[in-house]
């Protein structure tokens, strides 16, 4: 009888062993397969979702230093590329013009965002910019309206001062609240 006796407790020994092992390995199958959880929320490595608020401040911010990088560097091409689509005609024609951001007789010494604000149109971008011409430098405040176009963002207006008024973009548009 000892001999049954042993083979019982070897099957059983074998089952408990097998239940263990299936037991502790089936949270890594399964998570491996989408069951049991998300995974990607879990994870320590897994990156928290931003804001809609804090994104749009974010890549509004990213587009106006962009522009006014690339007016300080004389870069037509990069501070057209920081414009929404509609505009792109307007600032071809106007950029280098007598009064464009972008004239061989204006410097760019000095360009720093100073807010950021949500707005009626997209996120209102403040400015102060120091344009010399000549031996004469002017400080100017700036509002850039950068919004979202499909899945990116872009300036879709720039008006003199701070305030949230309508008024001529840098292709000469204006804007005018939605109907």
């Amino acid at each position: 009888m000892a001999p049954t006796t042993e083979v019982v407790m070897r099957s059983t020994h074998r089952r408990l062993a097998a239940t263990a092992a299936g037991l502790v390995l089936s949270p890594v199958i399964l998570g491996g397969c989408g069951i049991g959880g998300d995974a990607e929320e879990e994870g320590p490595a897994a990156k928290p979702a931003r804001a809609p608020a804090e994104e749009a401040a974010t890549r509004s911010r990213e587009r106006v230093q962009a522009y006014l990088d690339a007016m300080t560097a004389k870069d037509v091409a990069a501070g057209r590329s920081q414009l929404c689509a509609l505009l792109h005609d307007g600032f071809d024609l106007g950029a280098t013009g007598p009064n464009g951001d972008f004239a061989d007789h204006f410097q760019v010494p000095e360009a720093a965002i100073t807010d950021i604000r949500p707005g009626p149109f997209g996120q209102e971008v403040s400015v102060s910019v120091s344009v010399t011409s000549g031996k004469r430098t002017v400080k100017r405040p700036l509002l850039f309206t950068v919004t979202r176009d499909g899945g990116d963002w872009c300036i879709a207006g720039e008006a003199p001062g701070g305030t949230p008024t309508a008024g001529p973009t840098p292709g000469g548009a204006v804007l005018t609240p939605p109907s």
